[in-house]
């Protein structure tokens, strides 16, 4: 007897981590951290608010409950975005 094969994975984006220094985040085949120290908003939420994303466009991702966007290249380059809103 042969086992079916797995389905392919219809989600681009995934939260595959929650740690105490940030959230890592599965973009299709490629793995990012988005820290607590510059991505502060994360800090705090529940699982829930956090692996409640989106992908709003092209490497253009949205959280709604916490209402926090953010794009593949703010995540991997912060310090090239240096004006950044203080968490609530």
């Amino acid at each position: 007897m042969n086992s079916l094969a797995h389905g392919k994975n219809t989600s681009a984006i995934e939260v595959t981590n929650i740690s105490t220094h940030g959230i890592w985040l599965l973009v299709r085949d490629k793995e990012v951290f988005i820290s607590y120290e510059d991505f502060p908003w994360f800090k705090g939420q529940t699982v829930e608010s956090i692996i409640n994303v989106e992908e709003q466009g092209h490497h253009h991702f949205y959280w709604p409950d916490i209402d926090v966007d953010l794009t593949l290249e703010s995540i991997e380059n912060p310090d090239r975005f240096p004006l950044k809103a203080k968490p609530i």
